[in-house]
């Protein structure tokens, strides 16, 4: 299911195989590119991913990571390139059309609404799924009051849903990210560093949870995280990209032994 083999390749490589041997995966990317004043941020990725799948992304600040997520969630338009989402292209939609197809994404920053509160918040996403508005005057918060709870509930919040967001510890806040993008009903989770910032028992406490709730409910998961023993700990293949290129792909041992993403991200020597 790599799109490339380990050890690394040049742009495009093999390219027209690996897309034409994959078409039973979830989601299927053929030559993304996208540059900024002349700067290739993302060059000529290939990339897919199965049902079920749980694929990491690593690789140095500024590889091209979270572009490669814009890219594929409508947030940036590719220069070139294709986006294939359950048998459908998606390269050109919104982001919300891209949502409402089945793919929820989190950012590296908090995204909440601080001020509602944590209920009001997941009822805010269920609204959006329905294709209604949030209307306070209209009492809007009273409605998918009891599936914003049963979401609560499945992330840990279930006594907070009458807490304003932005009182929340920052943990907390991640695990409001989880639920609101559990609202949409997705089919694969897109998490850009889910664990920044958290502490060591939060980043193992969120990771479990992430986990099981991905196993739960049989849902692809493709993450960006810089720590290393979440990504070897959870993820069953792992893309390696620098500057823009993905360089190796494959599992967590495959990965582990490439002597390319030792010398690039993993800091160690050919016998580390």
């Amino acid at each position: 299911m790599a799109a490339v083999a380990p050890g690394g390749c040049g742009p495009g490589r093999a390219r027209r195989e690996t897309i034409e041997a994959k078409q039973g995966d979830m989601l299927q990317v053929e030559g993304l590119s996208k540059s900024f004043d002349g700067l290739r941020a993302v060059r000529e990725v290939d990339f897919t991913l199965g049902e079920g799948e749980i694929h990491a992304i690593i690789g140095p600040n500024g590889a091209g990571k979270t572009t490669f997520f814009d890219l594929i969630t409508g947030h940036l338009t590719p220069d070139a390139g294709t986006v294939v989402f359950a048998g459908e292209p998606i390269t050109h939609l919104a982001p919300h059309r891209i949502a409402r197809r089945g793919i929820a994404r989190s950012f590296q920053r908090v995204n909440v609404f601080p001020r509602m509160t944590v209920g009001e918040n997941v009822q805010v996403a269920l609204i959006a799924r329905a294709g209604r508005h949030f209307n306070l005057v209209a009492r809007g918060n009273r409605l998918h009051r009891e599936e914003a709870a049963e979401l609560l509930g499945l992330v840990g919040l279930e006594e907070e849903g009458s807490k304003a967001a932005g009182m929340l510890a920052y943990g907390g806040q991640k695990q409001l990210e989880l639920a609101i993008a559990l609202a949409s009903g997705p089919r694969l989770l897109m998490l850009d560093e889910p664990t920044a910032g958290m502490s060591p028992r939060e980043t193992s406490e969120t990771i479990a949870l992430v986990e099981r709730i991905v196993s739960d409910r049989a849902l692809g998961l493709l993450f960006t995280e810089h720590d290393m023993d979440v990504v070897f700990g959870i993820a069953r293949r792992i893309s390696v990209f620098h500057q823009g290129e993905v360089v190796s792909s494959g599992t967590a041992a495959e990965v582990r032994r490439d002597p390319l993403v030792k010398r690039i991200y993993l800091g160690g020597n050919d016998g580390a």
